[in-house]
């Protein structure tokens, strides 16, 4: 059983005067924060509120780079070019240090946001891409991948420090990816079944899909989406779940592949 785990959290995604989230309640619960830079979500504004509050928090600071798709929220497909998805990420990861050390912190992390990060999990040349892209800018930055999937095939072969994720409030294909958005029980709003879930898989050391299967998996982190309903409930019944059991609640290390 492993007896500490990191909980991390998507935020920064409000948009001007359009909020989305509950950042300062969850920064308040979690140990690392995916904060947007500004394509799919969030705005100078928010990702200075958002830094500046992980600072204060002690909640390590990851970049979020998604698809430049406001309307979409990054979770639309699009056609991208190897080259395009380096400069991409790149071009994110930089506002994302800018803003964190105008706050007094750093990026420590990075994890790819939406239809961006569905796609690398399923395409090992276009997360090498996007992982290429990170590393230019920060050889030593922590590549916050799906565990299992092309993104910890791709940033394991770039030589790069990992920390492999779960998710908390999404069901799982029996391959070992994120289940369509759209499909009934892919997004999992009940604490109880959040917190039971993610026990047994801390148990098994295994991605557990809808259906049962077990697929063994490295576990560093556990996902909570900031735009899920009730998502800081479920922040809250899962750190205490974990607290429960023994678990300590601790940023990853970030060790870099084999």
């Amino acid at each position: 059983m492993i007896m500490q785990i990191d909980l991390n959290a998507d935020m920064g995604e409000s948009f001007g005067p359009w909020p989305m989230g509950a950042d300062a309640a969850l920064l308040d619960i979690i140990s690392s924060a995916n904060i947007a830079c500004g394509f799919h979500a969030g705005d100078p504004d928010v990702m200075a509120q958002a830094m500046a509050q992980a600072v204060a928090n002690g909640v390590g600071i990851g970049a979020h780079p998604g698809l430049p798709d406001l309307q979409g929220f990054g979770r639309r497909r699009m056609q991208i070019a190897h080259d395009e998805a380096r400069h991409l990420v790149a071009y994110q990861l930089g506002a994302a240090q800018a803003m964190a050390r105008m706050a007094g912190g750093q990026v420590r992390h990075l994890k790819l946001h939406g239809a961006l990060a569905n796609m690398a999990a399923e395409d090992e040349q276009l997360a090498t891409a996007c992982y290429e892209g990170a590393l230019a800018v920060d050889p030593d930055i922590i590549l916050m991948v799906i565990s299992g999937t092309a993104q910890a095939r791709a940033a394991t072969a770039l030589g790069a420090r990992i920390a492999q994720e779960i998710f908390a409030d999404r069901a799982y294909t029996e391959d070992g990816l994120l289940m369509d958005r759209r499909l009934p029980g892919a997004v999992i709003h009940d604490p109880d079944q959040v917190c039971a879930r993610i026990l047994d898989m801390l148990r098994a050391g295994a991605i557990i899909t809808a259906t049962g299967t077990h697929l063994p998996a490295q576990i560093d982190t556990i996902c909570l989406h900031g735009d899920t309903a009730g998502a800081v409930a479920l922040a809250r019944a899962l750190h205490e779940a974990l607290r429960a059991e023994g678990i300590r609640l601790q940023a990853f290390t970030g060790e870099r592949a084999a």
